[in-house]
């Protein structure tokens, strides 16, 4: 085995092991929440509420937000460091308030393989639509102020708490500004290649890659405010990767291993990285195709086939793999230049992260 394929697996094992660690300690605070959490002793609600929101934070993924939080501490020391816990919790449950919000923008029944949050809603409550959509979006800002309460409760020392909330506040309002800067790119009809950057970056950038990295360096000790300008290239570099690969994948995707049917964000009316990288080399009948179909909820299987199509034999695909590794490639760049200051195995991390986000497969 070579050397970047032995790194490669201890990468995947440090991954797994935050994975499976952060499950455990998320469970355990959920059933501290609901043993504690101050509500009307006579509410029947709250309980359900923090009950599916119990269930989609647990349905989660590969926890990669915890992950760069956790690396990003081993970036200054190997030791243990207080107040890591808490921000991880912290960052999940402000991942879960964002897609607890964006199913309801985006009427998505599913989410994780089980229902949206919405969804659920919408099923306990069928002749009370409007109920149902109200109690959703306050499930969704009690997760927001979750996330910033147990940043206050955190044993971590005071002036590190308080930097905490401040980053975390901040990544919540940058989330909120991509989300309306999201919603407006799909108002535009070729919308400018920098927008979409900016909304890959204020939209999931900021509080995924980030705060993440600001958080973890602050629980270390170290002071990320000396290295802002460098933090936030790599992060729109990562953030972008990330994005554009989303993108591809909902085209070009394999359903099975993604668990959903490719097509939506064209069903949905999404101009993303690409709709775009098409419509522009799209002939005058293709992209008259490709328009119908935005925003055409009962666009049918065949109509995605024949648009992606249309995109294999213009080459989009290799198109966008290409300037996703170049991308890719820069971001590894950045975090190779930490070498100097910060320690050897977490940088190798954060160099290994780019790529992994590009060839990822779901």
């Amino acid at each position: 085995m070579t050397d970047a394929a032995v790194l490669t697996e201890q990468i995947r094992a440090r991954l797994a092991g935050y994975e499976r660690r952060f499950g455990a300690r998320f469970e355990q605070y959920f059933r501290d929440l609901a043993a504690d959490f101050d509500a009307p002793t006579s509410s029947r609600f709250t309980p359900e509420c923090l009950g599916l929101l119990r269930d989609l934070s647990l349905r989660g993924g590969k926890r990669m937000r915890v992950a760069l939080l956790f690396e990003a501490a081993r970036l200054v020391t190997a030791d243990s460091v207080e107040g890591l816990d808490d921000a991880a919790l912290s960052i999940e449950l402000l991942q879960a308030h964002g897609l607890i919000h964006d199913d309801i923008i985006d009427d998505s029944p599913t989410r994780r393989g089980g229902p949206s949050t919405y969804y659920a809603y919408r099923a306990r409550f069928p002749d009370r639509p409007q109920a149902a959509l109200g109690l959703a979006l306050l499930a969704g800002d009690l997760a927001l102020a979750l996330s910033l309460r147990v940043l206050l409760d955190s044993r971590a020392p005071l002036p590190v708490r308080q930097a905490m909330v401040e980053v975390q506040t901040r990544a919540a309002s940058a989330t909120f500004a991509g989300q309306i800067a999201d919603l407006e790119r799909d108002f535009t009809a070729d919308p400018a290649e920098d927008l979409l950057h900016d909304v890959a970056e204020y939209k999931t950038a900021r509080y995924s890659v980030l705060a993440p990295l600001q958080l973890g360096l602050l629980a270390a000790g170290a002071e990320p405010g000396r290295h802002d300008e460098e933090l936030r290239r790599y992060a729109r570099l990562v953030g972008i990767c990330g994005q554009m690969r989303d993108d591809y994948l909902d085209l070009f995707g394999d359903a099975a291993a993604m668990g959903k049917p490719t097509g939506a964000d064209i069903r949905e009316g999404r101009r993303n990285y690409t709709v775009r990288a098409l419509l522009a080399v799209a002939t005058g009948s293709e992209r008259a195709l490709v328009e119908s179909a935005l925003g055409d909820g009962d666009c049918t299987e065949e109509a995605i086939t024949a648009i992606r199509d249309i995109a294999e034999r213009h080459g989009v695909p290799g198109k966008m793999t290409a300037d996703m590794r170049r991308r890719a490639r820069e971001a590894a760049t950045e975090a190779a230049g930490w070498r100097p200051r910060w320690r050897e195995e977490a940088v190798a991390f954060f160099e290994y992260l780019p790529g992994w986000s590009v060839e990822r497969t779901k």
